[in-house]
């Protein structure tokens, strides 16, 4: 789902989050299947600002930029506004007067200037922003100051799991149905066997597979997606 004025919808660069816009569903608390990881969820939809930090580690496409924009959606909602940085944006990180919530995304490529700028905004929010936060790997071993790393890790940490082949093909039903594609479970075994299982990857698998039937005038079929990878040069057996 894009957000106007951001390059990439999964790390958006703009530092007030407009609520988004566009037909495609937003990443909201009802939209994440959370599988293993329900704790985390049902923390965020509780959670009462402000609160301690929250963070959330995990591998790619476990939901961490999911959760992170629900709770950036439900703070909106409610007339709050929103700060999110990225590990790439550029610095002086500035914490504004009016946000209620700062998001600090992809904590483990922090750099030397994006570390000091991160430690400014939770020495600046303490008591009064909220701030959540995400990464590859736990608190402890992320690359950074020691002093980000603890304030990383004194308030709520959760592991985030990547979901079951079971909850993978919910997904990819739900979002199926929502288009009006047929996915028969040839396709979606296709899709799971030779794919990566993160969500990520296989929504844009989807998306182009959407277009690709509609600009044929074909269903949805093994073949049908084999042909499309074909066109696009891209080898099948990628899961690991």
């Amino acid at each position: 789902m894009a957000i106007r004025g951001c390059t990439d919808p999964m790390y958006p660069t703009m530092k007030q989050i407009p609520l988004a816009i566009g037909p495609d569903p937003l990443p909201t608390f009802d939209t994440y299947i959370a599988g293993a990881n329900a704790a985390a969820l049902e923390h965020l939809r509780t959670l009462e600002m402000p609160a301690a930090p929250v963070y959330l580690w995990g591998s790619r496409g476990s939901g961490k930029t999911h959760l992170l924009r629900a709770l950036a959606h439900e703070c909106q909602q409610a007339g709050h506004r929103v700060g999110w940085f990225d590990a790439m944006d550029a610095v002086p990180w500035t914490l504004r007067a009016d946000w209620s919530l700062v998001i600090i995304d992809r904590c483990e490529a922090l750099d030397e200037a994006s570390q000091q700028a991160a430690f400014a905004l939770f020495v600046d929010a303490i008591g009064t922003v909220q701030v959540a936060a995400a990464g590859s790997l736990p608190p402890v071993d992320l690359p950074l100051r020691e002093d980000l790393r603890s304030r990383l890790g004194w308030g709520h940490v959760f592991a985030l799991q990547p979901l079951s082949e079971t909850e993978s093909r919910a997904a990819l039903r739900r979002e199926a149905d929502r288009r009006g594609i047929f996915l028969s479970d040839d396709v979606m075994s296709h899709l799971l066997t030779r794919f990566s299982r993160d969500l990520g990857t296989l929504m844009r698998l989807l998306d182009r597979l959407d277009d690709y039937s509609l600009s044929r005038a074909r269903a949805v079929t093994v073949p049908l997606l084999r042909a499309m990878l074909d066109e696009e040069g891209l080898a099948e057996e990628v899961r690991r």
